[in-house]
């Protein structure tokens, strides 16, 4: 005899296979929402420690520009100091130079000259005297001349000054400066 079922197992077979799909379809999608939770964690992750590591360098380079300002203070310290330094040491050299000009002044003065007055002005220096005669003058600019720390005496003015004598007169001239060597300053 031929077995024939006539139970709606068709039925039951359609309600087993929707149940499986949609348990399997459920399972689906909790494992893909679990990876999409999953990457999105590891994302927000990533962002985190993208934006310690902006934070960190942000405060490094502020760290940084205030070491550069430091230190481009410190060099305009120091290029201050160092000109400070430059002008004391040439004044320090300078000291012994108006010394020995005037010790200059004194060992170039033959007998019978007077000075009135001396002005510096840059590298020459004016003279302004009395001379017992014109031949004392001639005296004193080849004294000069012979000095090693004056050159090229030039005479601008001869006047006759007869308050000192018939043949006295009142001179004026300019010297230019020349100074030697620190070697021969020091002997």
């Amino acid at each position: 005899m031929a077995r024939i079922n006539l139970l709606p197992w068709r039925e039951e077979r359609r309600e087993q296979l929707k149940r499986e799909f949609f348990t399997n379809l459920g399972a689906v999608l909790c494992v893909a929402a679990m990876f999409v939770g999953l990457a999105y964690y590891q994302f927000l992750v990533q962002v985190d420690q993208g934006n310690d590591r902006n934070r960190y360098l942000k405060e490094k380079i502020t760290a940084l520009d205030i070491e550069v300002k430091e230190i481009a203070d410190l060099r305009e310290n120091r290029t201050q100091l160092l000109d400070r330094m430059s002008v004391i040491q040439g004044l320090q050299g300078n000291r012994p130079v108006i010394v020995r000009i005037f010790d200059q002044f004194v060992e170039t003065l033959p007998e019978g000259v007077y000075y009135t007055r001396l002005m510096r002005e840059q590298g020459n220096i004016k003279i302004e005297g009395t001379a017992e005669s014109n031949n004392r003058v001639s005296s004193l600019m080849r004294a000069l001349d012979g000095s090693d720390w004056f050159v090229n005496p030039n005479l601008t003015a001869v006047v006759s000054n007869p308050a000192f004598g018939e043949q006295a007169n009142n001179f004026s001239l300019s010297v230019a400066l020349e100074t030697p060597e620190q070697d021969d300053i020091q002997e």
